[in-house]
This record gives C-alpha cells, sequence and structure tokens, in this order.
C-alpha cells in the first residue's frame, strides 16, 4: 500500500522519488552528489537532507555509499509516482494539456492534491494502467504493471519494435519526437549508432536522431 505525502516535506517527497527512479530503472540507489545536484543544494545540505530521512526510517546510506529506500520509503515514493502520473494522466486527456507540458505541471500539483481527489481522477479517467509518455501509473495498493520490453540503446542496428515508454522531463525533445511520430505505439528500427546517439527509422520512412541520454529511456518491445 502506498503511503499518503501528507506527512512529508516536498523536499523529502523530491528525494524519494528520485532514489525510487533511479531503482526503477535498475541503478542501485543514488549517489548523495546525484541528489544534491537534481535539487541544486551545496554538499552540507545534501548531507543534511539525506541524514534526516535516514532517521525518518526512509531510506539507508552508509558512509561514502549509495542511497537506498526502506520498504517505507518506497511506499511514500509510490504514492508520489502515482500521483504525478495520474495528474499527467488528467491534464492531458481531460484538459487538453500537451504531453511536453504536463511533466512539469504534476510536478507543482503532486505535492497537494489529496488521496480523496487522487482516486476520483482515477475512477474518472477510467482506472488508467499508463500515463501519456508509457509510464506504468502504479495503483492505489503500489502495485502496477510491468513494461515489456530493452531500452533502445541496447538494441543492436538492423532490430527494432514498439515503442512502449519515452522519457518525459525534456519538453524539446518531446515537442521533436511527437512532430516525428515518436510516441507511445510507434514502430522504430535501429538504423546506425554513432557519435553521440542513436539513429531510428519509423513506419513512414522517417529518420530520427536521439542522443545517448535520452535513448535508455526509451523501452521498446521486440
Amino acid at each position: 500500500m502506498s503511503e499518503a505525502s501528507s506527512d512529508y516535506s516536498t523536499v523529502v517527497e523530491d528525494i524519494l522519488k528520485l532514489v525510487w527512479s533511479a531503482e526503477e530503472a535498475g541503478r542501485d540507489g543514488v549517489k548523495p552528489k546525484d541528489i544534491g545536484e537534481h535539487m541544486g543544494v551545496v554538499p552540507s545540505t545534501t548531507t543534511e537532507n539525506v541524514q534526516r530521512l535516514v532517521r525518518q526510517g526512509l531510506v539507508t546510506h552508509e558512509p561514502y555509499g549509495r542511497v537506498r529506500l526502506t520498504e517505507q520509503g518506497r511506499g511514500v515514493a509510490l504514492g508520489m509516482v502515482r500521483r504525478h502520473r495520474l495528474l499527467e494522466t488528467y491534464l492531458h486527456e481531460a484538459l487538453g494539456f500537451s504531453w511536453d507540458e504536463v511533466h512539469e505541471e504534476a510536478e507543482i500539483l503532486e505535492h497537494a492534491v489529496s488521496e480523496r481527489l487522487l482516486n476520483r481522477l482515477d475512477k474518472v479517467l477510467g482506472y488508467p494502467t499508463r500515463d501519456p509518455h508509457g509510464d506504468p501509473i502504479p495503483r492505489a495498493d503500489g502495485s502496477s504493471d510491468e513494461i515489456p520490453g530493452a531500452p533502445l540503446d541496447t538494441l543492436p542496428v538492423g532490430n527494432g519494435g514498439e515503442v512502449e515508454r519515452l522519457p518525459d522531463r525534456d519538453p524539446q525533445a518531446l515537442r521533436a519526437w511527437e512532430e516525428a511520430g515518436l510516441v507511445p505505439g510507434a514502430h522504430v528500427v535501429v538504423r546506425a549508432s554513432e557519435a553521440g546517439g542513436i539513429v531510428v527509422s519509423l513506419e513512414d520512412g522517417q529518420m530520427v536522431h536521439i542522443e545517448d541520454s535520452q535513448a535508455s529511456g526509451i523501452i521498446v518491445r521486440g
């Protein structure tokens, strides 16, 4: 069961979500310096924040080691991810926001929405399992559907498949991808791997260059 977030500060929620995102991507937690860079704070402030989360039982951290979620911390993080992705879906489907706008708006709203409102949005939307970018939406009990496929940057040249999800943090990239037709459900084939990125072709023959930093977040099901 995902935890309600009302007992935690915005800073705590953002750090927990950052660690959860790293773990979802298959990484073993995060380094404190990664937290500091993400939050835009100095190392001493990062240390204080991490120590606070350790005292609250939300993360574990050994000296010079990585920050990892505890079971309690994972529950809070899942609650935040559920809020974020449901809000993105509602903003896109019900309010007409484009898919490159919803991430920033959801980042603001996710800290304020109540569980009652969130559950109502979930019902009104028909209990969606994916957000506009293809990310799985955790259910109220914390479970979510597995996303099949492999990162685009692991596919050899000549291989491809159906796009299942795309990273949502770069509005400019999202606008360019949408214009090209690179959206969930599109079929792509890797045509070349070159310095700084990967070139894929879409069904209409259009070629799209994807930077290395983005390719690992694009999941393709063969």
